[in-house]
């Protein structure tokens, strides 16, 4: 519904008496309606001169709320009768396939699954009412679910879900682009949990030097994890073509099966190596000149699923330590270049990480690619690389690894 100006309204007479007639939204009409109100009689006790009428009719507009833009919004988002699952279709929908900042395959995976579960709460009631009483509602179902014993979810993941629901909520525009349903959000009111101390598992350089020599096939991959601080996703997407004597280049990530641009912008880099990651990493290729650069025999990149299930879940519970994803290979590599001051811009560069200020802009280290081959030799790995003897693709895991759709 466009954007409409106020309006006058004008005296009519009908009979014997004068009354106002003007354009009225009314929830439930597709249409305004033109309303009729009775003013006075035209002559005779209670009867008004001209300009008195003129003003009788203004104030009736204003005690209809004719003009008011809270009226229009309400009875815009009454007609439009939309229900969450539907608005929640859409806005995903419509947040894969916008021209701007569309979102990646990964997060479009894990809002789908939120949606799921929210759908079954949430679904069917009309999207107008999805409001700080009825997510307080679903906040207090969530946080009662149990499982094993345990709370089912966290408060991250409560945080998570109900974040999902204010920006389905948020997404219903008019045609101006404004809100249909502008909620002022209470998490006090809904008693949204905080989230406090979140795990951050980081290995230390044992636990990195452990791990690599426990990896067998998955050796090379985790002392590039740990040596450079690449993604998962980024590491299993890098092709032969991407490594180049000392510095890798990372242009794809790599999500069930298919390469995507990376997370951000910031994403597509250059990252130094040690001389000596740098040359394992080379005999790791074996003079091989395309495809992935951790592959399976069939030519099909490593599954991430089954790299985590299959050989660093294992290796951990072998050390006895609690499971954890590939982010603690990470959060190593920042902490070690951190402990020896490497500046933070040039960290920034190598992890993938957006400038945080308007000096960082201004910085040009990552375009010095002496420096920054010096720095990533003068830093090291941290850990010592232990000796491996890794095949390329054994024939009989050829199947362990393929990636499923």
């Amino acid at each position: 519904m466009s954007r409409r100006s106020g309006q006058t309204g004008h005296i009519e007479k009908k009979g014997n008496a004068y009354h106002a007639r003007f354009w009225l939204d009314v929830p439930g009409e597709a249409k305004r309606v033109n309303k009729s109100v009775r003013i006075c009689p035209v002559n005779g006790p209670g009867s008004l001169n001209r300009f008195e009428l003129k003003r009788r009719v203004k104030e009736i507009i204003a005690e209809f709320g004719a003009n008011s833009t809270a009226v229009i919004k309400e009875a815009e988002a009454v007609n439009l009768g939309t229900t969450f699952k539907k608005r929640a279709e859409d806005w995903l929908d419509q947040a894969r396939n916008r021209l701007r900042n569309p979102i990646k395959p990964r997060t479009a995976d894990a809002w789908d699954g939120y949606l799921k579960y929210i759908n079954a709460q949430l679904g069917e009631m009309p999207l107008c009412e999805v409001n700080n009483k009825s997510v307080k509602e679903f906040i207090v179902k969530m946080a009662a679910e149990q499982k094993n014993g345990k709370p089912r979810f966290a408060a991250k993941s409560i945080n998570n879900y109900v974040q999902v629901v204010k920006m389905v909520v948020a997404s219903a525009v008019n045609d101006d682009g404004e809100e249909l349903y502008p909620v002022k959000w209470k998490n006090d009111f809904m008693d949204l949990p905080q989230v406090r101390e979140q795990r951050t598992p980081c290995f230390s350089a044992a636990e990195v030097e452990s791990i690599i020599s426990n990896a067998g096939r998955y050796a090379m991959l985790y002392a590039l994890l740990a040596g450079s601080g690449l993604r998962i996703e980024e590491a299993l997407a890098l092709q032969v073509e991407d490594v180049r004597d000392t510095v890798v280049r990372v242009r794809h990530s790599l999500w069930r099966g298919k390469l995507y641009s990376p997370k951000t912008e910031a994403g597509k880099r250059e990252i130094d190596l040690h001389s000596s990651l740098a040359e394992r990493l080379q005999e790791h290729l074996d003079k091989r000149k395309s495809g992935f650069v951790f592959q399976t025999s069939a030519g099909t990149p490593f599954g991430r699923s089954n790299v985590l299930r299959r050989s660093l879940h294992v290796i951990l519970k072998g050390m006895g330590k609690p499971k954890c994803g590939f982010h603690a290979f990470r959060r190593y590599r920042i902490t070690h270049l951190r402990k020896l001051r490497v500046p933070e811009d040039l960290i920034q560069f190598w992890v993938g990480h957006a400038p945080e200020s308007v000096t960082d802009g201004y910085s040009r280290l990552k375009e010095d690619t002496e420096f920054r081959r010096f720095t990533a030799e003068q830093a090291g790995l941290g850990y010592k690389l232990p000796e491996f003897d890794v095949p390329f693709a054994p024939k009989n895991l050829c199947a362990e690894v393929a990636l499923t759709a």
